[in-house]
């Protein structure tokens, strides 16, 4: 399975919400590599994902591919039900572009601190 085909497959309004999130992720990313990481679509930065999304029937979820980094950033994750590993926001509303830029700018430091 693809980048587009997962995308093909899921159905609205989820599908317009994850849509947004991949160029909200394309423009953060420009140079990274879409691809699939457990499944998932994700970016990947020299072949290292850095952020995934997927879709369910009562959520969306985004994942840093990190256990630290949604803890890290938990002061700003009011309002969004979160774990370890996964950012869950509503099928109809996508993550602000300041917040997706934060979660990307915290796994990159994550990957290369220097």
């Amino acid at each position: 399975m693809t980048f587009d085909e997962y995308l093909d497959g899921v159905p609205e309004p989820q599908r317009t919400t994850l849509d947004h999130l991949r160029r909200t992720l394309r423009s953060i990313l420009p140079d990274a590599e879409e691809g699939l990481s457990y499944g998932v679509p994700a970016f990947k930065v020299a072949g290292t994902p850095v952020a995934g999304f997927a879709a369910f029937t009562g959520h969306c979820g985004y994942y840093p591919h990190s256990g630290a980094v949604l803890s890290e950033l938990a002061d700003e994750l009011d309002g969004y039900r979160w774990s370890k590993g996964t950012l869950r926001f509503p099928i109809d509303e996508p993550l602000p572009e300041p917040l997706v830029r934060r979660l990307v700018e915290a796994r990159l430091a994550e990957i290369d601190p220097t």
